[in-house]
């Protein structure tokens, strides 16, 4: 026989896409159309409604960027029409291409309730079936025309106050149609079977099989008549169609899936009418589709709907309370989790379970996080904390250079904690039942021969828009077939309960999962960064010392404020929003948000301080540290004790010498630190010949995804910025000034009285483009790792480039501090807003290491903002030779946590005492349910065992070891009761809550949702 394979399928191709597909609408009326332009942002869908319009047409320009319109199609179903399905086709100025990333719409009945999201992939709305000759249509559409913002161009459309006023669409097709289902139905079959075709070997009968029954198919439709015809085509694939898949075949979990990024390429309003459109579409396709199962995270997105859209909202808690919507992810957002500090990383899980407990009654245990910028180690043990066991993410897959080895195995992170996850070998969260896709993931699948499923997040998405009927109609067809993997609908839970009793021995990955991509997010959008890390510590003091001055002097506690500013700095750790990935329009939000955000909670602390301390000036100045500080004991307010004052002397060659008895430290007459020398160890830190402080540009265009990546060969280009404007000496420090390019800077050296490690401030005026500013730091000391902070705890990363690993970390992530050590001596460098760095080390012409340490401050990066970062920027960082792990603990939070002044008149003593510093609090809070219980939670800071004594001051009735929701928890525990307090026993990084119930207290009003 000849191959005529190649002819039939390039046949199939060309009929299906020129014949049979328009053949789905055979009979069609143009609909009236008309128009009324919001005049700025979106308005109620009441006003929307009752608006005047204007007349239009198809092919009218309409909608200007980030504007609203609302359109009414009107039509007449023709009597002809009478007994047939009748669906109108609202073309908004689709590409089909775009989903969520152009114009979109939501319809809407007369009466207000919502019919479904449009977008370029699901155009139609369904009117009638059957229909009745003369049924008025009257259909009203919320019409969104975000712009296109076409990747990797700068662009001004990023910000409506720069985006200008052009129409950015027009209107397309417009129309009442008849929709015929037998031939939709044969185009689903076509497909299913060519796309299968193609994912076949060559040889064996099944594909052949193939072939022939759609060359049948073929024959059998009259190319004038599909319409007359599709039925007996339809007839030529039912066996194909009808073998079942073999026994072995992987099995596929579809879970319907919208993946919307609460901001990115549209600002954060903008996500609330995604999610609308999204979850609309969903709700309607559930009730036609009994088999459909549709997933949805984020309980931020819920709330959106909650307060903005609650017609849609209503439909979305009916489907959840018939089990086929299901929450998932228990988190308030899909969180970047590498920069998100302990707390804040905790309290996503606490909101995100808290919102789905209380208005769904549902608790997942399943951590839903398909597209964040890699994971950090100290992540396993928080969802634990938070009652999780389940892990799906998908972007690891994205490496440039490693490739995973595994889709399904144990997590492991910095306390020994293992989490079962699955990373979807579909290699996307997009999946839309195309058969390459299901092939790959059966092909693709690392764990053939043990296990046998995978999960396939199915749905258009990043914009959102979701699942369409095709893809459920094409997982249909899919479900036992031949030659493919199986497919079958389910809850993300269901797929984790069946693969982990299937899988029972999984390998296990032990420490952080590292994205080889996207590692310039840890610098980009500097202004972001530090509004969270800033929001993060003062979140931590509002809670300390509103819980203080409610126990100590009865005062209100703000259960509501806190809780809607927890929710509100939450948001914004987007893994879009805090990486420093999105618009222009987002950022610029942002950086306002934060800056009320930090007017609110000062406001909040200095209350609470006021009612603790008396009047507002007096020698008492709050710690809000975990640790003592200058006498002060952690979470007291007392006297401060300085040790032996700074002097500043002039240096031989230039320069200055600042030396407090602890530490000596030598600037140049560049401004630079020549010497950092360790009275108490008598050591030097840095190596013979060597500057520190050192300012560093380099040219950084990195092959694509501006904002997000920096790729390592812009280390090729390095410019020293050595010169200085001015170099002066003022009481305990040294100023510095320095100019380069379009840009300023300014910097403070200060060694303050009793530190251990000189403060660097510095000040930037930044107005680069596609460049990198980093501050380095050489280093005496070999060591083949260092540690770096995470959550809960520190992680330690190699210094050397041994393997492709290793050298892909190239920058990677840090919290308040970055450790480099030999045994007995250490240096640590402290930041108050800084996670990008990298660690190098080189061998000296002397046989000495130097290890060098520099802190990314400032991009230039200019998609998709172009003007990334510039302006003036602040950033201090602390050098601490001679740091221990403790030190480097200690002094990041000092950093972070400025003491307030002027002082109260009167001491206040901690709400509790920790008699080991190893036992650092995260968090000391009232308890969310109101009844004035006392929360705190610790943990184990150094990386070792640790015995502590926490001693209440104030009278308990008993205490209970918790979870991050404040439920008691159950079996071994780690805390005794001790004499007055509790005794713990922690392991490495092991974290703690704890709830104190207090022998009288008031009860407050509840936290308010």
């Amino acid at each position: 026989m000849h191959d005529d394979r190649r002819l039939i399928e390039d046949r199939l191709g060309r009929v299906l896409t020129e014949r049979i597909v328009p053949a789905i609408y055979p009979e069609s009326v143009p609909l009236t159309v008309s128009i009324w332009v919001a005049p700025d942002e979106p308005v109620p869908v009441a006003e929307g409604l009752a608006a005047p319009r204007t007349p239009t047409h198809s092919g009218a320009p309409w909608g200007a960027p980030w504007g609203t319109s609302w359109l009414t199609v009107e039509g007449t179903v023709p009597d002809a029409w009478a007994g047939k399905t009748v669906e109108a086709i609202i073309d908004l100025g689709f590409d089909p291409n775009m989903t969520g990333f152009q114009c979109e719409g939501l319809v809407y009945r007369p009466d207000g309730s919502p019919v479904k999201g449009l977008h370029p992939r699901s155009q139609w709305v369904r009117v009638a079936a059957p229909a009745v000759g003369g049924e008025q249509v009257l259909l009203h559409v919320e019409a969104a025309s975000n712009p296109v913002i076409p990747f990797f161009a700068p662009m001004p459309l990023g910000d409506k106050t720069t985006a200008g006023t052009e129409p950015q669409y027009r209107l397309g097709r417009m129309d009442l149609v008849v929709f015929d289902d037998e031939v939709w139905q044969l185009v689903l079959d076509l497909e299913v079977l060519g796309e299968l075709m193609h994912e076949m070997p060559e040889d064996p009968a099944r594909r052949y099989d193939i072939v022939r029954a759609i060359e049948r198919a073929l024959d059998a439709i009259d190319l004038r008549d599909v319409n007359g015809t599709a039925a007996a085509a339809r007839a030529c694939v039912v066996d194909v169609l009808a073998t079942p898949a073999i026994p072995s075949a992987h099995t596929v979990f579809a879970v319907g899936h919208a993946h919307i990024d609460s901001a990115w390429l549209w600002p954060l309003r903008e996500t609330v009418r995604k999610v609308a459109r999204t979850t609309a579409n969903m709700t309607a396709l559930l009730a036609d589709e009994p088999e459909f199962v549709y997933a949805m995270s984020q309980a931020a997105q819920y709330d959106f709907i909650k307060r903005h859209r609650p017609e849609v909202y209503e439909k979305v808690k009916e489907a959840v309370a018939a089990g086929r919507f299901v929450p998932t992810g228990g988190m308030w957002v899909e969180a970047d989790t590498n920069m998100p500090g302990s707390e804040a990383m905790a309290r996503q899980f606490v909101h995100g379970k808290r919102f789905f407990l209380e208005e769904f009654g549902v608790e997942d245990q399943e951590v839903w996080l398909p597209d964040t910028f890699g994971f950090a180690a100290g992540l396993p043990q928080i969802i634990k904390a938070a009652g999780g066991k389940w892990l799906l993410t998908q972007k690891i897959s994205w490496s440039q250079i490693n490739q995973f080895p595994h889709h399904t195995f144990l997590w492991e992170g910095i306390d020994g904690t293992r989490i079962f996850t699955h990373f979807p070998p579909v290699d996307t969260y997009n999946c839309s039942m195309q058969g390459r896709e299901i092939a790959h993931a059966a092909r693709n699948f690392k764990e053939k021969g043990r296990a046998s499923m995978s999960l396939a997040p199915t749905g258009y998405g990043d914009g959102g828009g979701g699942t369409t009927r095709e893809m459920v109609a094409k997982a249909a067809r899919m479900k036992n077939l031949e030659g493919s993997p199986k497919v079958v609908w389910d809850k993300p839970a269901e797929f984790f309960a069946k693969a982990e009793a299937e899988y029972q021995d999984p390998p296990v990955w032990v420490g952080e999962l590292y994205l080889e991509l996207h590692r310039a997010t840890l610098t980009s959008q500097a202004k972001t960064k530090q509004g969270n890390r800033r929001s993060e510590h003062l979140l931590r003091e509002a809670e300390l010392w509103a819980a203080t001055a409610a126990v100590r002097k009865n005062v209100e506690y703000p259960y509501a404020e806190l809780d809607r500013i927890w929710k509100t700095v939450l948001l914004n750790q987007f893994h879009d929003i805090l990486p420093g990935s999105s618009i222009a329009w987002v950022h610029r939000e942002a950086e306002q948000t934060y800056a009320v955000v930090a007017q609110e909670l000062t406001t909040l602390i200095e209350q609470a301080q006021w009612a603790l301390g008396g009047e507002r000036v007096g020698p008492n100045v709050f710690n809000p540290a975990p640790h003592a500080w200058r006498s002060i004991p952690a979470g007291a307010a007392g006297p401060e004790q300085s040790g032996h004052p700074c002097s500043v002397t002039e240096r031989a060659g230039g320069g200055f010498v600042l030396d407090n008895g602890l530490l000596r430290v030598e600037v140049d007459a560049r401004g630079l630190i020549v010497s950092a020398f360790d009275l108490e160890h008598q050591r030097e830190t840095l190596p013979p010949g060597s500057a520190a402080n050192l300012l560093q540009l380099h040219q950084d265009l990195p092959n694509s995804w501006d904002a997000w990546d920096v790729d390592i060969f812009y280390r090729n280009r390095v410019v020293d910025l050595t010169d200085a404007d001015f170099v002066v000496a003022e009481q305990d420090c040294v100023r510095v000034g320095r100019s380069f390019g379009s840009s300023k800077v300014e910097q403070t050296l200060t060694l303050r009285a009793g530190a251990h490690g000189l403060d660097i401030d510095t000040s930037v005026d930044w107005h680069e483009t596609e460049k990198f500013l980093k501050l380095a730091f050489p280093l005496d000391i070999h060591a083949d790792r260092y540690a770096a902070e995470t959550q809960f705890g520190h992680m330690f990363r190699p210094t050397h480039t041994n393997t492709s690993w290793e050298y892909a970390k190239f920058e990677a992530c840090n919290h308040r501090f970055v450790h480099v050590a030999e045994p007995g001596w250490g240096v640590a460098l402290v930041n108050d807003s800084t996670y990008g760095h990298d660690v190098t080390r080189t061998v000296r012409s002397d046989g000495g290491t130097t290890t060098t340490v520099r802190a990314s401050l400032l991009r230039a990066p200019r998609f998709p903002d172009p003007e990334t970062d510039h302006g003036a920027h602040h950033f201090r960082h602390a050098l601490v030779p001679g740091a221990s792990i403790g030190d480097a603990v200690r002094a990041g939070y000092r950093v972070n946590l400025t003491p307030l002044r002027p002082g109260v008149a009167d001491p206040v003593e901690p709400l509790f005492t920790i008699d080991n510093d190893a036992v650092v609090t995260s968090a000391v809070k009232l308890a969310d349910d109101g009844t004035g219980d006392v929360v705190l939670r610790v943990y184990e800071a150094h990386g070792g065992r640790a015995s502590a004594l926490v001693t209440p001051g104030f009278d308990i009735t008993g205490f209970e070891v918790c979870d991050l929701l404040e439920r008691p928890l159950r079996g071994d525990a780690p805390a005794t009761s001790e004499d007055a307090g509790v005794r713990l026993r922690l392991r490495p990084f092991q974290l703690v809550t704890l709830r104190f119930a207090r022998s009288s207290k008031s009860r407050l009003p509840p936290r308010a949702m």
